[in-house]
């Protein structure tokens, strides 16, 4: 093949349509029911969910305080995608289809009532099923919905959604999250240097200032 000079231009590409797909994800996602963490029946299906606080942690006062009325500031965001998906990118289908999206949240309300200084019922969640084709999407919805919201346990404090990593994998850091919400078991068997408190903390604080400001 003869070489020939780069042009960026002929490798962008743009298409409004697939940014009006995404929009019209995202408003269909804000306009389901909140339910408890987890909603009270096993169901199956994959896909992204969002996590609203409105207890009385001092620590998250101001979530809890915007949530009183609507459920429209998520203190995180996260997704359940179907089994095989990282390595052959497989859709969600009718005979595929698992309970990992209502697994993800029931794990979600346990980590919670595990932790120091926070309870599972003053935890509440919305969630939509992407099947078929469109569980392709779970990613970049996702994506969007950290963009626009930029929850806290996603941006300015790390680790709520993290796994067990193992054995033998204990050499890592315990997330910031672990160290502000002691209480998960092998969280405490990972000895790498960990934040400070008053890192973390001066993080929150920052974050919660913009708290209330959409773009």
């Amino acid at each position: 093949m003869k070489s020939r000079a780069f042009d960026r231009s002929e490798h962008v590409y743009k298409n409004d349509a697939f940014a009006e797909l995404v929009k019209d994800a995202v408003r269909f996602f804000n306009g389901t029911p909140v339910h408890t963490l987890p909603p009270p029946e096993s169901f199956l299906g994959t896909g992204v969910y969002a996590v609203y606080y409105t207890g009385k942690n001092p620590i998250y006062k101001k979530y809890a305080e915007l949530n009183r009325l609507s459920y429209s500031y998520p203190i995180y965001v996260g997704k359940a995608v179907p089994k095989g998906w990282r390595q052959a990118r497989i859709s969600d289908s009718a005979d595929r289809q698992s309970t990992e999206l209502f697994n993800r949240l029931r794990e979600h309300s346990r980590s919670i009532a595990l932790a120091q200084g926070l309870a599972s019922g003053d935890f509440s969640c919305r969630l939509v099923i992407f099947e078929d084709a469109s569980s392709d999407m779970i990613g970049t919805v996702e994506a969007a919905l950290i963009k626009l919201n930029k929850p806290l346990w996603n941006t300015a404090m790390d680790g709520f959604g993290n796994h067990d990593p193992g054995s033998g994998r204990y050499e890592q850091a315990k997330s910031d999250w672990d160290v502000i919400h002691p209480g998960r078991a092998w969280a405490e068997k990972c000895k790498g240097i960990h934040a400070g408190e008053s890192d973390i903390f001066a993080k929150i604080k920052v974050h919660l200032k913009n708290i209330g400001r959409k773009s």
